[in-house]
């Protein structure tokens, strides 16, 4: 849970103890069923326009999606879910509205621009992916990138996507409040294009569909030694140097956590590496992973745990406070 709604929640907590204790039963019970999750690493569209993506949502492009929304923000920018999809992605997601899911409430995030905060990424380089979620579930998590030649200023449809991902991963392990996988990238992509995240459940019926903006810059010459950048449409740039993202994924990404790669074949490569011998194959290739201005990640960030975690303090203050009662009554 996010510190926006956990604010939400204190205020909800602050009532007549009587009202709390049912409440607190009703999340701890209710809990499962509230699993969402949506990429921070690259940035989400969703994620960046939300009230936690910081300066990113004040950009030219996620105030834009939040107009279209009617004025609604992404409060719950973990929750561009589907039920029943069943892996019928491309029958039931209509084209011009995958980002979205088809979902009326998240309609912003298919507007047709070219200046959504983006990510930078080095074409061919690993990846480690940070995928938030609430709670932890089995699913597979399959990763699309727009064609070579496409064009970021039109909507995005199923023709812009290869009939295969470059990438899949089952069933990775959920360490903190993300989980964190690694993949390489396809090495023929320059300019603006569109990761785009499916990640369908195997514990529950739903599918959650992301898109997150990515650029890749052009070869540079031999020499060159300075890393890409990050954009974030009008809202500014910044950026890390390969080496720097390097480290910083090293250590964000646990030693057992399963990595996914593409064969020169372009046929997704379903990884089983476990242990030191998935971290040493992880830190031997080059990574990438260009950060931009204002978006948290959530390696790099206080956790966010679950709404278990959240009633379970929130029972510990009502305990506290029913304590102090009692001791100042026996004072009298």
């Amino acid at each position: 849970m996010t510190a926006h709604r956990r604010t939400l929640s204190a205020a909800a907590l602050a009532g007549t103890t009587a009202i709390a204790a049912p409440l607190l039963l009703t999340l701890s019970a209710a809990g499962p069923a509230q699993a969402h999750g949506a990429p921070t690493q690259p940035v989400s569209r969703t994620y960046a326009c939300s009230p936690d993506g910081g300066s990113l949502a004040r950009t030219e492009a996620c105030r834009a999606a939040v107009a279209a929304n009617g004025g609604a923000p992404f409060t719950f920018w973990d929750n561009v879910r589907v039920p029943d999809v069943n892996g019928r992605d491309r029958a039931v997601i209509p084209d011009g509205r995958l980002c979205g899911g088809g979902l009326p409430a998240y309609r912003g995030l298919d507007l047709a621009r070219s200046d959504w905060p983006a990510t930078t990424l080095t074409p061919g380089a690993r990846l480690t992916m940070t995928y938030r979620s609430t709670i932890p579930h089995t699913g597979t998590f399959k990763m699309f990138l727009t064609k070579p030649g496409y064009d970021p200023s039109g909507p995005l449809n199923w023709s812009d996507l290869p009939d295969r991902p470059f990438a899949e991963v089952k069933d990775p392990a959920m360490t903190g409040d993300a989980y964190r996988f690694g993949m390489k990238l396809p090495s023929d992509r320059t300019g603006r294009h569109v990761l785009f995240t499916i990640w369908q459940n195997s514990s529950t019926p739903d599918t959650y569909y992301s898109c997150s903006d990515v650029v890749f810059p052009k070869a540079k010459s031999a020499g060159s030694s300075r890393g890409g950048s990050g954009t974030g449409g009008s809202g500014g740039t910044g950026g890390s140097a390969p080496t720097a993202t390097a480290t910083a994924t090293a250590q964000a990404a646990p030693a057992a956590a399963p990595t996914a790669s593409a064969d020169p074949a372009g046929q997704p490569e379903k990884a089983a590496e476990t242990g030191r011998a998935a971290e040493s194959a992880d830190s031997a290739a080059p990574h990438s992973g260009g950060t931009v201005d204002g978006a948290p990640v959530a390696s790099a960030t206080g956790g966010t745990g679950s709404r278990n975690l959240v009633a379970a303090g929130a029972a510990a203050v009502l305990l506290a406070a029913v304590v102090g009662l009692v001791l100042r009554l026996r004072r009298r």
